[in-house]
């Protein structure tokens, strides 16, 4: 296990990056892993990351991409709820990306 340094504040990361504390998750955090992961955030990066953290505290659980494509296509429709959409925003991901800057747990099914 790690730390990162946001703003002045550590973070304890784990063996793969991802955040140990969910609700240690800000979005000075979130602005962090984007960078480190080389997406520049959008209103379309920021609606699945926030159907993400509602997710997680629902079921407490990050879905793997599976899970994930077809819960936002039942959220947010076809156009967005496929796979060719999530890589657009999320190019070495959806699931794993996504929920990095989410500051969720690496979701199962993830290698």
């Amino acid at each position: 296990m790690g730390t990162i340094d946001v703003k002045g504040k550590s973070y304890e990361i784990d063996e793969d990056g991802f955040l140990v504390n969910p609700e240690d998750w800000n979005m000075d955090v979130a602005n962090y892993f984007a960078e480190v992961e080389g997406i520049d955030m959008t209103d379309a990066h920021w609606e699945v990351v926030n159907f993400l953290r509602d997710y997680f505290q629902q079921f407490n659980i990050a879905p793997m991409i599976k899970i994930l494509v077809k819960e936002i296509g039942k959220k947010m429709g076809p156009d967005k709820g496929n796979t060719k959409y999530l890589y657009q925003l999320y190019p070495s991901g959806p699931a794993k990306q996504a929920c990095k800057i989410a500051g969720l747990p690496k979701p199962t099914g993830c290698v």
